[in-house]
């Protein structure tokens, strides 16, 4: 198994920004076949080291995971909102 972890910082990290990229993290669950288990949620530390909203997705393997990548509605939906919407992100992957 695998776990993709990502951290983003918004532009606007008001509350409903991040409740609106929580949704749309969300949305994938049923849309992109590969997502074994998906997690997403708001940071509430707020320190100059957090990072706004964290997404925690589970896939079978490494291939599942570049398949994940390169899914349609993860490409055209989720990545283009985030890439519009972000000043920073990172990520960490990780088999388990």
């Amino acid at each position: 198994m695998v776990k993709h972890i990502v951290f983003t910082k918004l532009k606007d990290n008001s509350i409903e920004s991040k409740a609106k990229l929580v949704e749309v993290f969300l949305s994938m669950k049923g849309k992109v076949p590969q997502i074994i288990d998906i997690k997403a949620g708001e940071d509430f530390g707020c320190t100059e080291r957090s990072y706004d909203v964290a997404l925690e997705v589970v896939v079978k393997d490494r291939q599942a995971l570049l398949d994940y990548a390169n899914d349609e509605y993860h490409c055209s939906v989720v990545k283009k909102y985030v890439h519009e919407n972000r000043t920073a992100s990172a990520i960490v992957d990780y088999e388990f």
